[in-house]
């Protein structure tokens, strides 16, 4: 299966904007975006200056188009599809196509806050360390619906990896279309993120406007 290989840093640098691929890093003065504020490679400040004089439109919506796949850790050919499958809804394609971002597994297993990254998160479900309605789940791109119930295997919950977690969950708040149980460690889809869940959708008109050419 393809995967996207870059180091994290490097793939924040390229896009020009922090994707919080390196979790509780990304909010330090370590952060490789506020140290270096211009492209990763040889030629990366002469680009940077380069690229601020020449964003076309075209531009921004390939570099926007280009954050979201690294954002969410997936490949041009699933973006296209879920774009696809978007705009055969029925009302706000923006809306349709973050939702489906937003309700991959990887992606609730990372906003149920049990790991830092939705690397984490993918490779927690890869291992087979979740459950999805008791039902152990290896494909961390699959999708959830309203009243669907994730939580870990007691293995992963016992070992050196998760011991902090509960303490952490405490002072943590997931999304409102999530329902978490911090004793238990388990999580509920309540409902599909509403629009007042999804933030600014002109990021995503961008991707929208290039897939609509």
């Amino acid at each position: 299966m393809a995967r996207l290989i870059d180091p994290k840093c490097r793939q924040c640098r390229h896009v020009g904007e922090k994707l919080f691929l390196k979790g509780e890093r990304c909010f330090t003065p370590k952060c490789a975006i506020v140290k270096r504020t211009y492209p990763p490679g040889a030629r990366g400040k002469a680009g940077a200056f380069a690229r601020k004089r020449s964003s076309s439109e075209y531009g921004q919506q390939l570099i926007k188009k280009q954050s979201i796949k690294k954002t969410y850790g997936i490949m041009e050919r699933q973006l296209k599809r879920y774009f696809r499958e978007a705009s055969l809804q029925k009302g706000d394609t923006r809306e349709h196509l973050l939702r489906k971002l937003e309700m991959r597994l990887d992606n609730v297993v990372f906003r149920l806050g049990w790991v830092k990254s939705r690397a984490a998160a993918r490779q927690l479900v890869n291992h087979g360390h979740v459950s999805l309605n008791n039902r152990r789940v290896t494909i961390p791109s699959g999708g959830v619906k309203a009243g669907d119930i994730i939580s870990l295997k007691e293995t992963i919950k016992k070992s050196k990896l998760m011991e902090n977690l509960v303490v952490v969950l405490k002072k943590y708040e997931p999304p409102s279309w999530l329902a978490l149980d911090k004793e238990k460690i388990e999580g509920k889809v309540i409902k599909q993120p509403g629009v007042e869940d999804l933030g600014d959708l002109a990021p995503i008109g961008l991707i929208v406007e290039f897939y609509s050419r």
